[in-house]
């Protein structure tokens, strides 16, 4: 009998926190079981002061590596703002910032750098810019080429991975931009990360997700797991109200048709593994990033109860496509305990 494809799991730390600090999120990850995690919104010293990872200190960059050691937790991704800005320096209504492209490669993107390198990231996590809200992303597809490539090339050169998230209201809003943003960067540090909740959002039907995840499959190189009720009440516009968003829901039982997902994932799981261990990465991930408790623009909240409920739900759906995980085991506390 063949094995059976393996996936890795990961969280973002700050959902599965009521305060933020960085031993409690570190504490109720691992209670879970898990070994990996991704840094957001953290409060280093347990003051109450909350920071995004990026703009965290040298020395508050230390003591959560240090914490990470401590609970013998690896960081997956940096989650990072870089690309959620203008694209193009317009008003149009909403209220996102506009920044300098060289303003920006020196300061939010090299920042960025530094937190990954500090906490042994080998990925980052990142969009595509937002256009006019008022336009289609289309006539905008060259100029987001631009100015992706350049923080790719630097990530590059910090031998990090930059994975571009499929989300509304930026321009790779569905798996088809992404996909044509993907390939017209054409470079292998830049990789793009597939979220069904983030497509269920804009009210597509399951078999509209699953064609969306088709469409970008070939580029992904991590998956990010969030589920959403469609609200048959709400009207579809064009543009998600992010401040609106509280349907979601674990991943077995929304409606982004992960069963579905995750049964032609299985098939092409061994050539997706193939593709991220050859840029460093040690396996393919499924991250939860379930926003149980509500989420927006920049974060989400899921609490401690809530990060355990999506963990079960994600690993029952695993079960039931049989792809493989691996949670920690009396082996790993005897080794912890350095018998």
């Amino acid at each position: 009998m063949s094995a059976r494809p393996e996936v890795l799991i990961s969280a973002f730390g700050d959902e599965a926190a009521n305060t933020k600090s960085i031993i409690e999120q570190l504490a109720v990850l691992s209670s879970l079981g898990l070994k990996y995690y991704s840094p957001r919104f953290v409060d280093v010293t347990g003051s109450g002061e909350v920071k995004h990872v990026v703009d965290l200190s040298t020395s508050e960059w230390e003591q959560v590596k240090k914490t990470q050691d401590t609970y013998g937790m690896t960081v997956t991704s940096i989650g990072a703002r870089l690309g959620k800005v203008k694209l193009i320096d317009v008003e149009d209504g909403s209220h996102n910032k506009y920044v300098d492209p060289k303003t920006y490669l020196k300061g939010e993107v090299q920042n960025t750098i530094n937190a990954a390198q500090a906490l042994g990231a080998k990925l980052i996590r990142g969009f595509s810019f937002y256009h006019p809200q008022t336009e289609k992303p289309d006539a905008y597809i060259s100029q987001a080429v631009d100015r992706l490539g350049e923080i790719v090339d630097a990530c590059e050169k910090a031998g990090v991975v930059y994975g571009l998230e499929v989300e509304a209201n930026l321009i790779g809003q569905n798996g088809h931009y992404l996909a044509e943003l993907a390939e017209k960067v054409n470079h292998p540090n830049m990789v793009c990360i597939f979220d069904g909740g983030n497509l269920s959002t804009q009210n597509m039907t399951p078999v509209q997700v699953f064609e969306e995840y088709k469409a970008m499959r070939d580029h992904i190189g991590w998956i990010h797991v969030k589920d959403y009720r469609i609200d048959p009440s709400l009207v579809w516009t064009g543009v998600v109200d992010e401040n609106r968003l509280k349907n979601f829901v674990p991943a077995d039982i929304g409606d982004s048709g992960h069963e579905a997902i995750f049964r032609d994932l299985a098939e092409h799981l061994p050539e997706l593994t193939k593709k991220v261990t050859k840029l460093g990465v040690p396996g393919f991930f499924l991250e939860l990033e379930p926003h149980l408790k509500g989420g927006g623009q920049f974060g989400g909240f899921s609490g401690p109860d809530g990060m355990g409920v999506a963990v079960r739900g994600l690993c029952s759906l695993l079960d039931f496509t049989n792809i493989d995980y691996q949670l920690r085991t009396m082996d790993d506390i005897i080794e912890s305990r350095g018998f």
